[in-house]
């Protein structure tokens, strides 16, 4: 049985498995990251629409309202 763990191709074997193993959940992190990336900006991009908008409808709103003329002070010549 000791033949069998200081066997080189198991070893090498072995390392490959762990190694393929490790690359696999270093890929799972990167796509979670990426994901979570894409939501995030999806999420500020509406905030930024929306602040966007409101903009437009108070410039809308304010430019729409009356000018009103200035009160005339009276003089107490």
């Amino acid at each position: 049985m000791s033949e069998l763990t200081n066997d080189p191709k198991i070893e090498r074997l072995t390392r490959q498995r762990l190694a393929a193993e490790e690359g696999a959940k270093a890929l799972e992190e990167v796509a979670k990251k990426a994901a979570d990336i894409r939501a995030n900006m999806a999420r500020l991009r509406t905030l930024r629409l929306a602040k966007e908008a409101q903009e437009a409808r108070t410039e809308i709103f304010a430019g729409n309202q009356p000018k009103r003329k200035p009160k005339k002070q009276f003089s107490s010549q």
